[in-house]
């Protein structure tokens, strides 16, 4: 079995982060489509469809089925490979889509797969397989955030994904449990047993600006949860829009000066 791609990184920033890939003669790092920032001269960018895995089918139909699975989490067909073809070490560089942090995972420190929503995916050493994990409960799926479909990295080399606000690493002993709200899972090791749970009490889903059901993880294993997801943010933004919308419709012109825009 071909080992993953051992790449040295940094990541800079606070809050708008990048990362910087460290790459050997002949390294190379995978990264999806719209994640490029910058490259030293000597690293060779090439389109390739899926992942590039050793994992991935050799035969046309193995590739057509195994890239076609991509497209239900959210990813594209096609990825891009940046390979160090010059002498001495070179730097690539991935940037963050929106405000959050960048989340290194050691895959061969994590039991060899994370379980992670759609769209987290960033970047990764070579040989890093990005698939699909399906949900194993009918609850889950429906009512659990992320659908009954999400991403599933394998391999044994480093994987960066992207979430929004302050991250926060939990690990679950066995029979512990955590209670989340279903968008603020960002990802889980293997162990963790992922299932969602009714909130009690009619007033509490009524009246308590929450939605109706928790993500109940239960251990051993790692959890990554994010404090802001991009759902949430999104939907405040609608909100305001919407509202301001209405307001200057209302106060037309006067609305527009005593909120500082003209």
């Amino acid at each position: 079995m071909i080992q993953n791609h051992e790449i040295d990184y940094r990541i800079y920033g606070e809050e708008l982060q990048f990362v910087e890939i460290e790459l050997d003669p002949n390294e190379t790092a995978i990264a999806e489509s719209g994640a490029f920032m910058m490259m030293d001269n000597g690293i060779q960018m090439n389109t390739i469809f899926g992942d590039g895995s050793q994992q991935q089918d050799n035969g046309i139909l193995g590739k057509l089925f195994s890239a076609g699975k991509r497209l239900l989490v959210g990813e594209s067909l096609f990825m891009t490979a940046f390979t160090n073809t010059g002498q001495g070490k070179k730097k690539v560089s991935f940037a963050a889509p929106y405000t959050g942090k960048i989340i290194v995972f050691d895959l061969a420190k994590l039991g060899g797969k994370i379980i992670a929503q759609k769209d987290a995916f960033l970047c990764a050493a070579k040989g890093v397989s990005i698939g699909i994990e399906f949900q194993r409960r009918l609850g889950t799926g429906i009512f659990g955030g992320e659908g009954f479909i999400m991403e599933k990295l394998e391999g044994d080399g480093l994987a960066f994904a992207h979430a929004g606000g302050y991250i926060v690493e939990k690990d679950l002993q066995p029979g512990e449990i955590l209670k989340v709200d279903t968008g603020c899972v960002v990802a889980y090791t293997a162990g963790i047993d992922f299932d969602i749970e009714f909130v009690s009490g009619i007033k509490n889903w009524m009246f308590g600006g929450e939605g109706l059901f928790f993500a109940k993880l239960a251990g051993p294993g790692k959890v990554w949860l994010q404090s802001l997801p991009i759902s949430r943010l999104a939907g405040r933004l609608q909100q305001y829009t919407y509202k301001r919308k209405e307001e200057g419709s209302i106060l037309g012109g006067l609305g527009n000066l005593l909120d500082g825009r003209e």
